[in-house]
């Protein structure tokens, strides 16, 4: 019990120290940029007069120190209120709560894709290394490694959406129809080609890892022992090749919620999906402090959960690795 509550407390302090060093980063950043929030406020092209520029900047607080301006958000925050975003005039818990939802069923899809289909190709190539399926598969996945996931999204949206027209252009709903009136396949409709553009770089790198792994275990001594005992193939896959394959495989799957993360940031942008990562961009591009925050700390959370996650598995899948730290 003392372990797990020392573990326990460890871990919420690294939390805790990480979202402050983010925080503290993504601000200093922010306010460095080259990017006036007042005049994206009020608009380059508007005719406001300095004086009303003044005011709007006394509003948001804009006029005071950038130290005091963190200060003040860090306490609000910890009070639980993060502030009111210029952009959408709304509360930036109240963004994140309607956009989390998006995202999070847009990189759910996605993240589960590129895993199941990721491990299957990966366990198939290394199950046949040196056949034409492995030698195609593997040129596959080096090809996807190096395609940005923004070419990916605007080559499908091109293909399928404007030549073929078998999918929307954008969106997450249909254009013109009520709130009310939407059902569940038309969001799945709208959710095929920006899930299948995350899911695809995601692939790749399960696949290769998962395809050496594989071949590493099935030329190990102990495999070759039980080949010479006359087990079949799929025999040795099952009972010695998944389970030792399995903890990297979900180790390289949950540290990728950083890229995940990062990769829906363009896929929303690329087809207009109103998730997290269009309003990162969104409050990029005009400055919005307190938004821009809500997402940075968003993010480190994700990301935190999902290593935190792949930590607490290891002993689930491998009683070896809980023992020894019991050991300890």
């Amino acid at each position: 019990m003392n372990r797990m509550l020392k573990y326990s407390a460890t871990t919420i302090f690294r939390m805790l120290l990480l979202l402050l060093g983010v925080s503290l980063v993504s601000f200093m950043l922010i306010v460095s940029a080259p990017i006036d929030p007042v005049t994206s406020f009020v608009g380059a092209e508007s005719g406001v007069s300095q004086e009303q520029k003044d005011l709007v900047a006394q509003h948001w607080g804009l006029d005071k120190p950038p130290a005091e301006r963190y200060v003040t958000w860090l306490k609000n925050t910890l009070k639980g209120d993060m502030g009111m975003s210029p952009t959408f005039q709304k509360p930036v818990a109240a963004i994140l709560g309607e956009r989390f939802v998006a995202s999070l069923v847009l990189m759910a899809v996605a993240w589960a894709m590129s895993g199941i289909l990721g491990f299957v190709l990966g366990v198939l190539c290394g199950a046949m290394e040196g056949s034409l399926f492995d030698k195609c598969i593997k040129t596959f996945c080096f090809v996807l490694s190096s395609t940005p996931t923004f070419w990916i999204g605007l080559l499908l949206l091109m293909v399928f959406a404007i030549s073929l027209g078998w999918f929307p252009i954008g969106l997450a709903v249909p254009i013109g129809k009520a709130a009310a009136d939407v059902t569940i396949w038309d969001r799945i409709y709208h959710l095929v080609l920006p899930a299948f553009t995350l899911s695809v770089t995601g692939v790749a790198s399960i696949a290769l890892h998962t395809r050496q792994k594989m071949i590493d275990v099935l030329k190990s001594d102990y495999v070759l022992f039980a080949k010479a005992r006359g087990e079949s193939n799929w025999t040795l896959i099952k009972r010695h090749g998944l389970r030792n394959i399995a903890i990297p495989a979900i180790t390289l799957q949950f540290a990728s919620f950083s890229e995940l993360f990062g990769g829906s940031v363009l896929a929303e942008n690329v087809f207009s999906y109103p998730g997290l990562g269009s309003a990162a961009s969104i409050a990029g591009l005009r400055g919005d402090v307190p938004l821009l925050l809500g997402v940075a700390m968003f993010s480190v959370l994700f990301v935190f959960i999902g290593n935190l996650t792949a930590n607490l598995l290891y002993g689930v899948l491998n009683p070896q690795i809980r023992e020894g730290g019991k050991l300890r």
